[in-house]
Order: structure tokens, then sequence, then C-alpha cells
């Protein structure tokens, strides 16, 4: 029975030697395919765009995993040595075991030997007593008989008693012995378990420690692949903005030209003298790379636009405006492209005397150009508009052709002229007023703008138009009409909203320049996505969008508008501040800044 036991033993001892060594090549197989894995992702990848950041990650993995192989396999190798050994002395224990055992069969055959040797002592006897009372007579007899009974009986009981002593010292020899066996048996297969239970124990701590080091380094890899990404995407973003610029002032420079030209044609001699000065003064910032490229670009006029050249001409000067030919170009670039039988959309225009006042009822091209430029003339007239570069008076001019003339007279009497937010408070009072949805172009001045050669250049268009509509929310508490109109039943943390607000009454959603957004989140996302955003450390400009960091937790919970920045500080209008749109300021660098937006306006 002893025999079978430790057999069952050392057996299981074997089968969980086997589980952890095959438990160990398992692992080791496992790290080797991840090897080949990240080897053959290297060479994949290596022709892409985004070669060196992976380079970078797959060496890393490599590595990582490299150092994990070896780790392992130290440990598996220990492993198998040391159960090596513990089988080594469980099978010496069980030959030891054996030869007790043997030993223990020997003894017993010699003591069944001796009392079979003490029976036939005692039946010798026996019979001798039998046969001398049979001589004997009667108290010889029984004496002779008690004599050798009591012999023999004590005889045998000597020869029992030490029988069954050497049998016990045996016994417990054997029994001593093999305990001692068994328990250095149980000893030593708890030993190989533990060894077998500390290896794997360690080798799962090192497989875990390796995928975390794995993932890290993956993360790493994944964050370097998208900065380069984004930065990539800047670079190529600001090239193309660089090329766009160079090839806009050199349009602009030769539009310049043409209407100095022009000028001199229409014997304008103070204009040309200003113009002069403009085309040497937009040429040094060309050069010197001066001034706001995006808010100074110019889009130039469609081929559609430039055949009607002759008929412009033509009209200005029998109107009494031949040196704003420029400005005319622009308008019909956005009021059709030049396409359709109405390229100035004059029809509606109280000097259309030949077709019904209503939308696209002109059908003639060129009556259409007549009507329009006269109107111009009209405009430009009550604005009190000196020359193509006197901007304040042409945007008030210019409003008033889209809007009518009226708008022309209410703009002087109430504000002193145009600005971008009465142009849209006009709009709004109109739209009521007519109940209609919507009066007019809110942006038409900045959208006539980008196509006037030199409109932009001297004016504060673009990015300063956010800023005049935000300034002229301040004191609004509550956050309506920001959160109404971008389509919530209730009041919601309005920041976003309102910035989104006055993006749109800007035209800048519609313009893809700024993204309409609720959470300053999302908001500032777009702008990653986009390229066009910049950390806490930019100094930004008039009318970028920055975010804020209140928690110090790498996400941004607040938003506003720049409203410019002057020694140090950046000075900014923001809804929701307190539950009111105010101004605040902000030394530049705080760490409450999560960054900015610039759109490219």
């Amino acid at each position: 029975m002893t025999k079978i036991k430790t057999r069952d033993v050392i057996k299981g001892t074997v089968k969980t030697i086997d589980k952890a060594a095959t438990a160990s090549e398992r692992m080791k197989s496992t790290y080797a395919k991840t090897k080949e894995k990240a080897e053959q992702s290297y060479y994949a990848d290596e022709n892409s765009a985004t070669e060196y950041a992976t380079d970078k990650v797959t060496h890393s993995v490599e590595n990582m995993t490299r150092k994990g192989i070896r780790t392992f396999d130290k440990q598996g190798r220990k492993s198998v040595k040391k159960t090596g050994e513990n089988i080594g002395k469980a099978k010496d224990n069980l030959v030891k075991a054996k030869d007790k055992v043997a030993d223990f069969k020997q003894k017993r055959a010699n003591q069944s030997a001796e009392k079979q040797t003490i029976r036939e002592i005692s039946n010798k006897a026996n019979s001798k007593v039998q046969t001398r009372s049979k001589v004997q007579k009667g108290a010889i007899k029984n004496k002779a008989t008690s004599n050798v009974s009591s012999q023999a009986i004590r005889a045998k009981r000597q020869s029992v008693k030490t029988i069954k002593t050497s049998a016990r010292s045996a016994g417990q020899s054997v029994k001593t012995t093999a305990k001692g066996t068994i328990k250095a048996t149980e000893k030593g297969i708890k030993t190989a378990h533990a060894t077998s239970k500390a290896t794997i124990k360690t080798a799962d701590t090192t497989v875990k420690a390796t995928k975390v080091a794995v993932k890290t380094s993956v993360e790493v890899g994944k964050r370097t692949v998208q900065a380069a990404k984004v930065t990539a995407k800047a670079t190529i973003a600001t090239l193309k903005g660089a090329a766009k610029v160079t090839i806009a002032t050199i349009k602009a420079l030769i539009m310049t030209a043409k209407a100095l030209i022009a000028a001199i044609i229409a014997g304008g001699w103070i204009a040309v003298l200003i113009i002069l000065i403009v085309v040497l003064f937009g040429g040094a910032l060309a050069i010197l790379g001066g001034g706001n490229s995006n808010s100074n670009s110019y889009t130039p006029v469609s081929a559609e636009v430039q055949a009607y050249e002759p008929l412009i001409r033509h009209y200005a000067k029998e109107h009494g405006i031949p040196e704003y030919v420029e400005l005319i170009k622009a308008v019909m670039m956005q009021e059709s492209g030049g396409r359709g039988n109405d390229p100035m959309q004059a029809s509606e225009c109280g000097f259309n005397t030949r077709y019904p006042r209503s939308p696209n009822a002109i059908t003639d091209p060129e009556y259409s150009i007549d009507v329009g430029i006269q109107n111009l003339a009209e405009c430009l007239r009550l604005a009190e508009a000196k020359t193509p570069i006197d901007m304040d008076n042409i945007k008030l001019a210019l409003q008033g052709y889209n809007y009518g003339n009226n708008y022309i007279s209410w703009a002087r009497t109430n504000y002193g002229g145009y600005t971008i937010t009465n142009a849209i408070e006009f709009s709004d009072m109109m739209a009521e007023r007519t109940g209609w949805d919507r009066y007019g172009d809110k942006q038409y001045v900045p959208h006539v703008l980008r196509y006037y050669p030199f409109g932009r250049s001297l004016s504060n268009g673009g990015n300063n138009n956010i800023v005049e509509i935000a300034r002229s929310q301040i004191g609004n508490v509550g956050g309506q009409p920001y959160w109404s109109w971008y389509g919530f039943s209730g009041r919601v943390e309005w920041c976003a909203t309102f910035v989104s607000w006055c993006a749109d009454q800007a035209g800048y959603i519609e313009a893809g320049i700024i993204p309409k957004f609720a959470l300053c989140q999302s908001g500032a996302n777009w702008f990653k996505e986009q390229g066009r955003w910049q950390d806490r450390n930019y100094i930004p400009n008039t009318g970028d969008i920055i975010f804020f960091d209140w928690n110090s937790d790498g996400n941004t919970e607040h938003v506003g508008i720049v409203e410019k920045v002057e020694n140090g500080t950046v000075y900014t209008i923001e809804g929701n501040s307190s539950d009111m749109c105010r101004q605040r300021s902000y030394v530049l660098g705080s760490s409450l800044i999560y960054g900015y937006g610039v759109p490219n306006y």
C-alpha cells in the first residue's frame, strides 16, 4: 500500500511539473509571435508618411519584447533545472523505500522460518514425552511429563516473546523508515510545486509588465504619430497659406495698378496719388511680411465678371464714378459671379423702370449693369465717399446697396456710420417689421471687400468683425438668445453657444472659418483637426478663440473671444462669465489657458 501511494504522489508531481513546463513553452511561443508581429508591423509601415514615428515605436516594442522573452526564458530554465533536481531526489527516495520494503520482507521471512523451527522442536519434544510416558510408570511418567511440558512451555513462550520483540522492532524500523521516506517525498513534492508556482507567478508578472510596457510604448507611439500628423498638416496649411498670400498679393498689385490706370484716364489726380501710396504700402507689406495675411487676403473676381469690364467702364463713366471700376466688379462678383441675365441683381432697385421690381426680373445683362451702377453711385453719394480708399464711407455705401438707401440715413443718424453690429441690428429690425425670416446680408460688406484689391488692406474687416459683435453683447445676462438660437429649449451653460452665435452673425460658420459648437472640447478639437491650434504660450491676435482649463486636468471647460493683447495681458470677451457676457483679462501664458483656436479669417 505504501509503495502504491508513493507512486501516485510521484506521478502527480511529474504531471504538475509537465504542466508548468508546457505553460512555459506556450508563453515563450506567444512572445516569439509578438516579436514577429512587431517586426512585420515595422516593415509594413516602412514607407509610410509616419515612418519616423512608427520606427521609434516598433523598436521600443521589439526591445521590450526581447527583454520579456529573455527574462521568461531565464526563469523557465531555472524552473526546469530545479524540477529535474526534485525528480532525481524523489527517485532516490523511491529506491530507498523499495530497499526498506525488501529488507522488511526478508526479516518477515526469517521470522516465519524461526517460528516453523520452534514448532518442529516443540512437536519433537512432545513426541519424546509421549514415548517416555509409554515406557515409564505412573508417578515417573507424570513427573517427567510435567517437567518436559514446563520446559517446553517456557521455551515456547521465550521463543514467541523473542519473535514478537524482533517483529515489533523490525516493524517499527520499517514503519519509521517508510514514514520518513513518505515525509521526505511529500516535502520534495511540495517544494517542486512551490517552485513551479513561483516560476509561473514570476512568468505572469513578467508577462503583465511586458504587456504594460508594450501598451505604454504603443500609446506613446500613437501620440507621437498624431503629433507628427498635426505638425505636418499645420506645416502644409502654412505653406499653402503662404503661397495663396503671395499669389493674392501679386494679383492685388496688378489689380491696383489697373485701378491706378483707370483713375489716370478718369482724371482723378487726388485719387491717383492716394492709390499710388496704397500700391507702395501694399508692396512693402508683401515684401516684409507685415500685417495679417488672412484678414488682408484678396480673392480675384471670376472670368465672367472680367468679361463685363468694358461695359462697367462705360456706365461707371456715364454715372460719374469712373474711378470705382474695381469696386463695381467686386459688387457684381458678390451678387452673381457675373452669371445670369441680372449680374448686378438690380431688379428690385428703384432705378429699374423697364422690368418688374421682383427678384431676377431683369433679363438684359447690360441693362442690369446700367441700373446697378446707377444705384451704387447714388449710395456712394449719400454715404459721402470721397475716394476709392475712403473705406468707412464705402462700407456704409455698400451695406446701403444691399439693404436699400434707408439704411445709410438710419446708420448715420443713430451711429454716425457703418458698423458690423448696427448692420446686424438693422437686419433684425427690418426682418421683424416685414415678417420675413431674414433681411439682406448682414455680412455684405466683408463679403464684397474680399474681391476689392485694396479694400481689406485698409479696413478692420476679418477678425475684428466678431469682436465688434461680441462687444455689442456685453452686459447680457442669462445667455438668451444664444442658447435658443443654437436649438436648446432651455438654458444651458452658454459660453460656447455665445461664441458660435457671434461667429454666425459675422458669417464665419457659413464660410467654414469657425465651427458651430456647444461643447468647449468639441470646438477645441475642431481647430486641432484643422491645423489651426496653438498652445497657451502663443501670443494671440484679435478675434482668436481662447479656451480655458479651470481644473488643470487637460480638458477645456470654458471659451471666449480675444479682444486684444497689450503689455503681456490678453483681454477677452466671454459669455456665461457668472451667467453674464463680460470683458476679462489674463496674463499671457497663464496656467488657466488651455490654448487657442486660430480662425483662418
